[in-house]
């Protein structure tokens, strides 16, 4: 079980005066618990210094373009493997009962597949488990972390520091698909209510075999992580 899960949670989190005071000391136990490289500790760090000292509302306006209003940055992992459609719910339903079969409980207005709650589930779980699932999601970790990258933006670190952490590289075709789609332009705002009106998620029966098969495998080897 490894904090810097926990603390990379916290630094992907919508910035507020709590995370811009804490930021540094929160790299620091990343640093300390030592299964980072020192050259991501760095990135990292610029990350932290980056939330420090920015005016808070610009920090939350930089948040929200970013992952908020671009698809293509989307932290709901799911996202990125079948979008809104149908499939998704299934999907969902497999990885809520994936974490409360480790005792993790999510609020009500939390979606399992949003990455700080899917990086605290793994800090609760073995090493080996968390580097394996990581692994499954691979392809969508390294490809928000080359756009973020494109962008110049400090938060590619902590997609860089997953990256290390997980236990395969990503799988080539998957990232090449996923690295192909369009940027969304944050300030087309017609194109982005276009984008994001689509068939909304479901919980309804059905398994998440359902739906893509990269998605299926991904929810199947999570479910496997309780055997």
């Amino acid at each position: 079980m490894a904090i810097t899960y926990r603390a990379l949670s916290r630094l992907l989190s919508y910035p507020d005066a709590t995370l811009q005071a804490e930021a540094g000391a929160i790299v620091d136990a990343i640093q300390e618990e030592g299964i980072v490289p020192e050259r991501i500790i760095k990135s990292l760090r610029k990350l932290a210094l980056s939330l420090a000292s920015t005016d808070i509302y610009e920090a939350q306006e930089i948040y929200v373009d970013q992952f908020d209003r671009s698809r293509t940055l989307s932290l709901h992992l799911y996202e990125h493997v079948h979008g809104e459609s149908r499939e998704r719910g299934p999907a969902m339903v497999g990885l809520v009962e994936l974490y409360k079969s480790h005792g993790l409980e999510l609020d009500v207005s939390d979606l399992p597949d949003y990455l700080p709650i899917f990086l605290e589930f793994l800090s609760i779980i073995p090493d080996a488990e968390a580097a394996s699932l990581i692994g499954e999601a691979a392809h969508v970790i390294e490809a928000i972390g080359e756009r973020l990258k494109k962008r110049q933006s400090p938060y590619r670190a902590i997609f860089g520091a997953l990256m290390t952490l997980s236990d395969r590289a990503a799988d080539k075709a998957a990232l090449a698909d996923l690295l192909a789609m369009p940027e969304d332009d944050p300030d087309d705002l017609e194109a982005l209510d276009e984008n994001w009106a689509e068939e909304p998620v479901t919980f309804g029966p059905g398994t998440p075999s359902d739906g893509c098969p990269k998605a299926a495998a991904m929810v199947s080897k999570m479910q496997g992580a309780r055997g």
